[in-house]
């Protein structure tokens, strides 16, 4: 194990980055194939939704990392507004393509609603507001752009933190965890697996999922639970990626999948903490982390586009595959051009016009 004080401040974990833009693709991947293939015992990614899980425990080691030592300095409000900066502008654009999706591509009985209703569910989708009213689109808490049902989460975890899990003691945290993992197991078993969270009827497996993958993430952080390694960023993925692709089995889920999320995924997060990137992968890593978070928060609209298409031609094998290739290259692209010429430069605008307020 290492020691945090030798960590130089706030350095990045690019391997981690890596790890995060590996599991954002497997995301999309998986939103592709689950439109194309109902079976999910043929799906190859069909457990690509757990990159997910990942992602909240991620993110409970990264904002432990990056606020425990100065949260009580710069203030709840102040946090509040450095977490709107980083992952809102995001929130907004994905709406906005949501709603431009929605016109131009006509999905079930979506014709039929009022504009009002419309409004009120771009409005809802704005402000991260669930309402799982669009059965055309399976109920899913944020219709217009269904990802971001984990962003929701993502906010209350972070409020909860900011409130009082950054002053809890580090054996406080794991007694929590302990905890929240047991009610993760306990869902699991009655929902058959961990899947829930983005519908209006599985909304607080949600908040079963955050709380245990956050809380374990800060967990690794707190004790410092870093195994030093010369794995590097391919040995990781190598290491990640099977969790995304192994298996669908409806009788074993609800113990694989615990198995993942509660053991596997902090192990590769003090793994990936403690890994050193190589000059030939550590571009790789910077760019896949780069455009992870702008990749997961603009893909969907274009799975709308992809599903109306699919009712017409049935893509199946070899032409499904090409489909989803090309489809996930271009939605790489247009994450970075997102990443590029909106995102960076609005939370640039944000940052410089918040340190003005403060000067």
């Amino acid at each position: 194990m290492t020691n945090f004080d030798t960590i130089k401040p706030k350095q990045h974990f690019k391997v981690l980055d890596g790890l995060r833009g590996v599991a954002a693709i497997a995301v999309v991947i998986y939103h592709f194939l689950e439109i194309a293939i109902s079976d999910y015992s043929k799906n190859l990614f069909a457990h690509s939704f757990l990159a997910v899980d990942f992602f909240f425990c991620l993110s409970g080691f990264v904002i432990a990392y990056a606020y425990d030592d100065r949260i009580a300095k710069i203030g709840v409000f102040e946090f509040f507004k450095l977490r709107l900066i980083r992952l809102h502008p995001l929130v907004i654009l994905g709406s906005i393509l949501g709603l431009i999706g929605y016109f131009v591509l006509p999905y079930g009985d979506i014709a039929n609603r009022s504009i009002s209703e419309v409004l009120l569910l771009f409005i809802c989708s704005l402000l991260l507001i669930p309402l799982p009213i669009m059965k055309e689109r399976y109920y899913n808490n944020f219709g217009l752009n269904a990802p971001a049902w984990s962003l929701f989460w993502e906010y209350i975890a972070n409020i909860f933190y900011s409130i009082f899990l950054y002053r809890l003691s580090r054996k406080m945290i794991l007694l929590l965890t302990c905890i929240a993992g047991i009610a993760l197991a306990y869902v699991a078993y009655h929902a058959k697996g961990i899947s829930g969270g983005w519908g209006g009827d599985t909304f607080w497996h949600g908040a079963a999922r955050i709380s245990y993958c956050f809380l374990a993430g800060m967990t690794v952080y707190r004790f410092k639970w870093i195994i030093p390694s010369k794995i590097g960023f391919l040995g990781l993925s190598l290491l990640l990626f099977p969790t995304f692709i192994y298996p669908f089995n409806q009788e074993f889920n609800f113990i694989t999948e615990p198995l993942i999320v509660l053991f596997y995924f902090p192990f590769i997060i003090a793994l990936g903490a403690g890994a050193g990137t190589l000059k030939n992968t550590e571009k790789v890593c910077v760019f896949s982390g780069n455009i992870s978070y702008p990749l997961y928060m603009t893909h969907y609209f274009a799975m709308w586009i992809f599903a109306t298409y699919n009712q017409t031609y049935k893509f199946t094998g070899v032409t499904l595959y090409t489909v989803v290739s090309i489809g996930t290259l271009l939605l790489i692209g247009f994450a970075y051009l997102v990443m590029t010429y909106i995102d960076i430069p609005i939370r640039k605008y944000l940052t410089g016009k918040n340190k003005m307020q403060k000067a």
